[in-house]
């Protein structure tokens, strides 16, 4: 959600408080005192009072193949990176957590196994956590590979200009990419499906200024063990690309946080931010 409102050049602030939509979900947003909640519900809601659309470029068999993308993305491969990130490689996850006082260790552990908790539930409920852990990855690897085939070496999914499909793409392989050290879905994005870690980065790049990250980051090392002391993201509370006073989106919802791998991209994507304005 937020890398969309960056794509639409919408300032926002954030909300890390915790607070849950009415249907116990994240992300939701408030506009001028209206509360939206679900990410595909906000971008209808911006695109009705703002005009917002990255989609206008895209015919309508394009539209409806973005929209498989989407779902295929948020209803399928979302759960194999949750089963990833807090059933098998908790405890990576837990060391992650920005708790602190002097009890921190205790209550990431609980705050960690918690969500794990929750999460393995919740996918027993979908029905993707009623398979074994092969084959769980079985299919992550069978979603990546069809973001790879997708995706070619075209510099968007859709082809040379974003779209809102991006946004979505985006910001479920960002985990595989920074989150997830020494995990299986890392070793394919910076290994054999290296072209999805160069889409990561040339979006991160654009629109995540503020995120950076080291070169070795793009490079999976299997000699290489894992830090015990994972870098911290800052908090990106308050965002807005332009100096211009519009009003602001206040959007609920996690946050993560660039130095450029491919500097050639950026001199050729800045004419389509104009394009990209409401």
């Amino acid at each position: 959600m937020e890398t969309y409102l960056r794509m639409a050049d919408l300032p926002y602030q954030n909300y890390f408080d915790g607070k849950l939509s009415p249907q116990g979900k994240m992300p939701w947003i408030e506009y001028n005192n209206e509360q939206v909640y679900g990410t595909e519900f906000i971008m209808e809601f911006l695109e009705e009072k703002l005009g917002v659309s990255l989609n206008k470029s895209l015919t309508l068999q394009e539209r409806a193949l973005s929209r498989a993308i989407t779902k295929m993305v948020e209803e399928h491969f979302y759960w194999t990176l949750a089963y990833c990130q807090w059933v098998d490689n908790l405890e990576e996850t837990q060391k992650m957590l920005s708790v602190s006082g002097p009890l921190s260790d205790l209550l990431k552990w609980i705050l960690s196994h918690l969500t794990g908790g929750i999460v393995k539930r919740e996918m027993y409920g979908h029905g993707i956590g009623r398979f074994s852990k092969e084959e769980v990855y079985g299919l992550m690897e069978k979603d990546m590979r069809t973001l790879a085939t997708l995706l070619g070496d075209k510099k968007y999914i859709m082809g040379s200009k974003l779209s809102a499909v991006d946004a979505t793409v985006f910001g479920h392989l960002a985990p595989a990419m920074w989150t997830l050290p020494g995990s299986r879905p890392e070793q394919l994005i910076k290994g054999e499906l290296i072209n999805l870690a160069m889409y990561c980065d040339r979006i991160r790049r654009r629109f995540w200024p503020e995120w950076f990250v080291d070169l070795e980051d793009f490079r999976y090392d299997l000699t290489t063990e894992m830090s015990d002391t994972p870098s911290k993201l800052p908090d990106l509370g308050l965002y807005s690309r332009t100096d211009t006073s519009q009003e602001t989106i206040y959007s609920h919802s996690s946050d993560p946080t660039g130095h450029s791998l491919y500097d050639s991209d950026m001199d050729t994507e800045c004419s389509e931010i104009d394009q990209l304005k409401c």
